[in-house]
């Protein structure tokens, strides 16, 4: 370890002398530094002990009480000052200070050199790089050790905490959960001990600051240097702290196992994406369905489908990540601006709630078996579209709010087919030209230049195709009640439409 003051002091070769601040004998020095500017402190980054021929020091008791509290605040270990050369009288105010900050006084004597005292640091500081280096190999070596088994990742903190004789946790800056699946939920206490040193900001946390923690304890937090949403929380078991460089390096371990594991994870997404593309499609017997859920962690026998919408397309890019991380496994279908998420019917609402973050609408259908996985989609859409008109973040399929009168996806169905059924039945193996110009017109206020100006058609083209979806319904277009009633059967069907 690093040479202590009293260890210094102990060096018979040198013949320091203790002037004042014996309760910092324990204090260890990181390095020796020479200064005679004024303001001494601002050249101290945390372990030095400062050495000054006398001219920083001041002549006036309050100048030289706030010298000791300044170089004490900054992180000096001790103040060395040269015997027989510039400095003025040490006022008792002084040496009262160095004794109950404390701040180890240290008396050179004439005509000993700066430079003895410098080179008996570094001589011990290069002891401490060797033990450093070492313990750095040992940590990169955990790598080798524990890439290739199942519980790879816990077993890799387990033995970083082990080198570094602290309790280590990697936690998701948001919500303070673990941020690999399976890690111990941390306490309550600590969690209102982290809060307010995260700050908002990914930039916030401040980089090798011990916080002082109830009791004996210390806390240190430092960002994941490969993951932006990461939090390194390092608590000792005993003094000394570990060694900041090496902590950089147990970091930087820690985040080449994370983006090993998110590389995994991207890839069972991009084959869940895949499958669930087939089934849904129908392309998948039962069984086929049944066994390719359970390969996606995903049980085959009780699950919901939630569709989610963002206003934020990019709130949905992530969603699978945070709920791997809250420990649910997903198969997920990312189409255009909706995103259909295959989970098991155990995760709870407020869990799903919170893992996906505000801004997100969820429609969630009732627990499904592999042979309902389409209609279980169909549910699961009409419940989103419940959420987007009651603007409720979650609901639940025929639960909440009726939308639009209507509390379920079979009234709803039965509406857009009584309603619209003739017209899709005639467009069957033709263009959609008709349902187009319908929601066109509607959404430009019945407007025919307007809607003809939209399509790039003529506007008799538009009041021939308008006239046509009258005669195939039986409805008069041009009447209030007509009109709403179609309204309402457009809406559903965007809302129950599996094209999202």
């Amino acid at each position: 370890m690093a040479v202590t003051v009293a260890e210094l002091l102990a060096e018979p070769q040198l013949g320091l002398g203790l002037l004042a601040g014996s309760a910092g004998l324990g204090n260890s020095i990181t390095w020796a530094h020479t200064s005679d500017l004024p303001r001494l402190w601002e050249w101290v980054t945390g372990g030095e002990i400062m050495m000054t021929n006398g001219l920083s020091l001041p002549s006036d008791a309050p100048a030289q009480v706030a010298l000791a509290e300044a170089l004490v605040k900054a992180g000096a270990s001790a103040l060395a000052i040269g015997e027989k050369m510039h400095a003025p009288e040490l006022l008792p105010e002084f040496l009262a200070a160095c004794n109950s900050l404390p701040l180890p006084l240290i008396n050179v004597p004439y005509p000993l050199p700066f430079i003895a005292i410098a080179r008996s640091v570094a001589e011990a500081s290069l002891l401490e790089e060797s033990r450093r280096l070492r313990q750095t190999a040992r940590i990169y070596d955990l790598l080798r050790l524990t890439g290739t088994r199942g519980n790879g990742w816990h077993e890799l903190v387990a033995r970083v905490a082990a080198e570094l004789e602290a309790e280590v946790l990697v936690l998701e800056r948001g919500c303070l959960h673990s941020w690999h699946p399976g890690g111990e939920a941390i306490p309550d206490e600590l969690v209102q001990d982290l809060v307010p040193l995260l700050g908002q900001d990914a930039g916030a946390v401040k980089q090798f600051q011990w916080h002082h923690l109830d009791g004996d304890r210390h806390l240190l937090m430092m960002d994941i240097p490969t993951h932006a949403n990461a939090v390194l929380v390092v608590l000792p078991n005993s003094a000394p702290h570990p060694d900041a460089v090496v902590l950089l390096h147990a970091a930087t371990v820690l985040g080449l196992e994370l983006s090993r594991a998110v590389l995994e994870l991207e890839n069972q997404h991009r084959l869940g994406s895949e499958f669930l593309l087939q089934a849904i499609d129908g392309r998948y017997g039962t069984a086929d369905v049944e066994n390719g859920l359970s390969g996606f962690g995903v049980p085959a026998q009780e699950f919901f489908i939630a569709s989610m919408s963002s206003a934020d397309e990019r709130g949905l890019d992530d969603i699978h990540a945070d709920l791997w991380r809250h420990g649910f496994a997903t198969a997920c279908l990312r189409r255009a601006d909706r995103l259909h998420v295959a989970i098991s019917a155990a995760c709870p609402q407020d869990l799903l709630r919170h893992a996906v973050g505000p801004g997100v609408r969820i429609g969630l259908s009732s627990p499904a078996t592999a042979s309902g996985l389409q209609r279980a989609l169909q549910e699961s859409l009409w419940a989103l579209g419940t959420a987007a008109s009651s603007g409720e973040a979650l609901v639940r399929y025929a639960e909440g709010p009726s939308w639009l009168g209507l509390t379920s996806f079979t009234e709803g169905q039965a509406l857009v087919q009584h309603l619209l059924g003739p017209v899709f039945e005639y467009e069957r193996g033709r263009q959609p030209d008709l349902i187009v110009t319908l929601k066109t017109y509607l959404d430009l206020q019945r407007s025919w230049h307007k809607t003809a100006a939209a399509l790039f058609v003529h506007r008799q083209t538009v009041i021939y195709r308008i006239r046509k979806i009258s005669e195939l319904t039986g409805l008069d277009l041009t009447e209030t009640s007509a009109l709403a009633q179609v309204w309402i059967a457009l809406q559903i069907h965007h809302a129950m439409d599996t094209g999202s």
